[in-house]
């Protein structure tokens, strides 16, 4: 079972839609995925089909401690892909306590108990760099950066880049950059091939992953219908073909890290 934090401080550069968009890939591939939600806005739970108010066990609870395997549900996308969701109240963990005093919850929780036969976990991260996403880069072995070719959207790539280091200092030596995903491309824009460019020379041009994912509105009416990008067929064609190219370079990275 490989670890992928999905992360970005900023907020509304598609984290979500793109953990999302790897976990539809993977069961269209036919393998098992867990989606661990640790946004308070729990966005990844619903589109996933949990209702909040039907929620037991959540990821809140695991982080206090809970088994994790009480708090896994089936989505209602497929039968390979659960998640542990989350509602409003996690955002109390997002402070209160130190860091190091929580920031291995998550870890444990996962190494408890063997919870599945998934081929990845995927954290789909709150937008910030506190309690819930140092918890959440300590138990991976692996951080996608997501990444909106806009002004906005790159300020503070530094900081998080400057959060996994920590994490690997700190907590998790195992922790790897593995890549950084650009999202929302647009077609044609001066303005987004700048921002690539200010990009390239921060991360480096290895450390981006290609294919970008492109601005399309297929991506908001799946989220509004609670639907994998994969049920659409040829209507998403463009963005199938997308994240099975990024399903398949995760694999090859999480496959190649491991040996």
């Amino acid at each position: 079972m490989h670890t992928v934090a999905v992360l970005n401080q900023k907020g509304g550069v598609g984290k979500t839609t793109v953990t999302l968009g790897l976990a539809s890939a993977a069961a269209a591939a036919g393998r098992r995925v867990l989606v661990i939600d640790l946004d308070p806005q729990g966005s990844s739970s619903w589109v996933l089909g949990v209702e909040p108010n039907s929620v037991g066990v959540t990821v809140g609870d695991v982080l206090e401690k809970a088994p994790i395997k009480r708090a896994i549900v089936p989505s209602a996308w497929s039968d390979l892909v659960d998640v542990v969701p989350a509602t409003a109240d996690l955002q109390r963990l997002e402070s209160g306590q130190a860091e190091s005093k929580r920031a291995g919850r998550l870890r444990k929780a996962l190494g408890a108990n063997r919870i599945g036969d998934y081929e990845v976990v995927l954290i789909d991260c709150p937008p910030s760099l506190g309690n819930l996403t140092t918890n959440a880069l300590t138990a991976a072995r692996h951080a996608l950066v997501v990444v909106e070719p806009s002004a906005l959207g790159l300020r503070g790539i530094g900081g998080v880049a400057d959060a996994i280091d920590a994490v690997w200092d700190d907590h998790n030596p195992d922790l790897e950059l593995s890549g950084v995903i650009l999202n929302r491309v647009p077609a044609v824009s001066s303005e987004a091939e700048r921002r690539i460019a200010e990009l390239t020379r921060i991360v480096g041009s290895s450390a981006i992953w290609q294919p970008s994912v492109p601005q399309r509105v297929i991506f908001n009416q799946a989220v509004g219908e609670r639907r994998s990008i994969h049920s659409y067929a040829s209507r998403a064609a463009e963005p199938i073909a997308v994240f099975d190219r990024l399903w398949s370079r995760l694999r090859t990275s999480i496959h190649h890290a491991a040996r």
